[in-house]
């Protein structure tokens, strides 16, 4: 398999032809830095988003940005240490920024890869800004956890608000080993306790350890499945965005031409 094509690596003149073969297209891997529990690294989000990225970007020829390594994690508290969190507005204008920035280098189509959950919304956000300001600019957000029903299917088996769970482990135990303490995952365990609530709690108020899921049950076997699933799916919905065009060509700033007979 080829290499990944890595922003980092390339030069401004090699940049040009690297986005002229791929539509305009480039990945923007997004995780966080924050506790996962007694047994998993503070890294392992960011870990996460930018091997699934490297892979996809090997398969589909498409430039990566440098991941982004911290990310809207203010609902995991101060109760642990490790967790370095953006203010989700702050995240917002920088991925806003970053978007912008990319797109003056040729970008056409940027996709946001996330590897954690909270940092949908800023991200959402982000992307709002971004095509309204750029007509041209087409932005995806795509979730790691659910890029795919399989996918998804695995990292909610074991909890509906999981975090630093079996899929989790098992990614890092496949990935990253260095990452988990495996001494510590027997006793990591800490079931999910949000069902049936209408607040959304900060995780000091739902989790004993950090922990929502069965890490216990977690083997390296399932991770490589698993994270060969989710570079299958995304790489094929990446592909799939490589020819994708607006269902209409109309400017977002209009104006708009009353329909005939109208």
């Amino acid at each position: 398999m080829s290499a990944p094509l890595l922003w980092s690596d390339r030069t401004w003149e090699e940049i040009p032809g690297d986005l002229a073969a791929t539509a305009g297209a480039a990945l923007l891997p997004v995780g966080a830095t924050e506790q996962h529990g007694p047994h998993l690294g503070c890294g392992m989000d960011f870990v996460l988003a930018d091997a699934v990225c490297r892979e996809v970007s090997a398969r589909a020829r498409v430039p990566m940005l440098p991941t982004l390594p911290y990310g809207c994690s203010l609902g995991h508290s101060r109760r642990w240490a490790g967790t370095i969190a953006l203010d989700p507005l702050l995240m917002t204008d920088l991925v806003r920024q970053i978007g912008e920035q990319a797109y003056y280098s040729g970008v056409r189509r940027l996709f946001l890869v996330n590897a954690h959950v909270t940092n949908a919304a800023p991200l959402r956000c982000a992307l709002e800004l971004l095509r309204a300001r750029q007509d041209d600019l087409m932005v995806a957000l795509i979730n790691t956890a659910t890029v795919s029903e399989r996918v998804r299917a695995a990292h909610f088996l074991d909890a509906e608000d999981w975090h630093a769970n079996r899929a989790e482990t098992a990614l890092m135990q496949a990935l990253a080993p260095a990452l988990v303490r495996e001494d510590r995952i027997a006793q990591a365990d800490d079931p999910d306790r949000t069902a049936g609530l209408v607040f959304a709690h900060p995780v000091n108020r739902t989790s004993r350890n950090g922990v929502t899921g069965t890490p216990s049950q977690a083997s390296a076997a399932e991770g490589a499945e698993l994270f060969a699933w989710m570079v299958e799916d995304l790489t094929a919905l990446v592909r799939r965005g490589l020819t994708e065009t607006p269902p209409l060509p109309h400017s977002y700033d209009g104006p708009a031409v009353p329909m005939p007979g109208a």
